[in-house]
């Protein structure tokens, strides 16, 4: 599967540990990641800055769904059932 442009679902829904420029503590469940630009697009894809958990991430039917509605819906329930 193919990440929907545009989707940001990943980059709000889930926790991120690990040290964002201009998150250095990272990023609790629910907040918008600050390098998530007004499109939803982050302004760190295939930079050496972006976390490792970020770019591992795969966009897969089971966490994205057929919506960003339903993407931000999964990713949520999942952060809750692992936190």
């Amino acid at each position: 599967m193919q990440c929907r442009a545009g989707c940001g679902a990943c980059c709000i829904a889930p926790s991120i540990s690990s040290p964002i420029p201009g998150m250095p503590a990272g990023k609790p469940a629910g907040v918008r990641c600050v390098q998530l630009d007004e499109g939803n697009l982050c302004r760190l894809f295939g930079r050496p800055e972006r976390p490792a958990v970020c770019a591992r991430f795969s966009a897969d039917p089971l966490v994205c769904g057929e919506t960003d509605e339903q993407a931000i819906r999964l990713l949520s329930e999942l952060e809750q059932l692992t936190a």
